[in-house]
């Protein structure tokens, strides 16, 4: 079986589609896609002109029941599992209206945020799990606000946000000083380690990491650090898109290291989206466009959100200090990352 394979006949069979939509519902790494697909190209099973994607109709008449099939996820929760309820709508609206004038997303930081609705389904998730009510939480980097979002809530105790962009540490403290709310940010560089006042401090953290192997690691055990021990938790996003399969086994294994084990994976869960101030506007310089050859024309870039819980007293897999340089941030995966 040809799993790939059957993934873009699949997606195909309703008739053209956008290569992007292509790489969002498939499983490989960008490196991956773009060899695979070009084969299948080869193959003549399908054609790709100027960023669509059409199965060829011999192909197509070989399995007319894919077309009668159609699309089979979630049109209603954005194929999250999770719609917004009125409590979490009002939470929307007005944490819309706190963000609305954001720092843009910064090259140099790797910045990129998740979409709206997408914040505060994360919100609605971390209440799910157990994981908001009265609990301290420690967020690693936070170009998403998501720690206003939770803020806004009022069912923490604390949030407190490190992140090395000064623009977003003072947005943050200006609006929990505004509105009273239970969270303080300041600036860190994951470059050294965490600082003594954080460690063993938390029961939550959220990060969303760069996807090299170092880099992830690195974040991942920053945060670590801050938690109190069995029974904490952590939330990060993963893509496959930047992270093969392969990368994800050397990945996970640092997880168990580390003390935890995974008791969540959503799938396509955080969306990134297109737009003025996202990582969209800098997406010329990513290695995906110049193998496409046009921008895109959806919300593409998807990540899977991972809950992880310590089973034991977690260790940071990294504790000294590491100077983060190009292959902490970029590896031969990293297409999606500007260059």
């Amino acid at each position: 079986m040809d799993r790939f394979k059957n993934q873009v006949i699949q997606l195909t069979a309703r008739g053209e589609i956008s290569i992007y939509e292509l790489i969002e519902r498939q499983d490989l790494s960008l490196k991956e896609f773009f060899e695979r697909i070009r084969e299948m190209e080869r193959e003549g099973l399908i054609t790709i002109s100027k960023g669509r994607v059409k199965l060829n109709e011999e192909v197509a008449q070989q399995r007319p029941v894919l077309k009668e099939i159609g699309e089979i996820a979630c049109g209603e929760c954005e194929k999250t599992g999770y719609r917004i309820t009125t409590y979490f709508k009002e939470l929307l609206e007005k944490w819309r209206g706190l963000v609305a004038h954001r720092p843009e997303a910064v090259e140099r930081f790797d910045q990129g945020f998740i979409s709206e609705t997408g914040v505060i389904r994360r919100v609605e998730y971390i209440y799910e799990r157990g994981d908001l009510l009265d609990a301290e939480i420690f967020i690693m980097g936070d170009d998403d606000l998501l720690s206003i979002a939770l803020a806004l809530t009022h069912l923490p105790k604390r949030i407190e946000v490190v992140e090395i962009d000064e623009r977003l540490v003072n947005f943050i403290n200006r609006i929990a000083g505004e509105m009273g709310l239970p969270l303080h940010a300041e600036i860190f560089d994951a470059q050294n380690p965490l600082p003594e006042r954080f460690k063993g401090k938390f029961d939550v953290f959220v990060t969303d990491p760069v996807e090299t192997l170092p880099g992830l690691t690195l974040f991942v055990s920053r945060a670590t650090a801050a938690l109190r021990g069995k029974g904490s938790a952590g939330y990060l996003g993963l893509t496959t898109i930047e992270a093969s399969k392969e990368k994800w086994y050397e990945i996970e294994k640092r997880f168990l290291e580390m003390g935890f084990v995974i008791t969540d994976i959503r799938r396509r869960f955080n969306v990134y989206p297109l737009g003025e101030i996202s990582f969209s506007r800098y997406q010329e310089k990513c290695q995906v466009y110049k193998e496409i050859g046009v921008k895109a024309d959806r919300d593409w870039y998807t990540s899977s959100l991972i809950r992880l819980e310590a089973i034991k007293a977690p260790r940071p897999y990294i504790t000294e200090a590491m100077i983060i340089d190009e292959k902490v941030y970029k590896d031969d995966e990293s297409l999606a990352t500007p260059y």
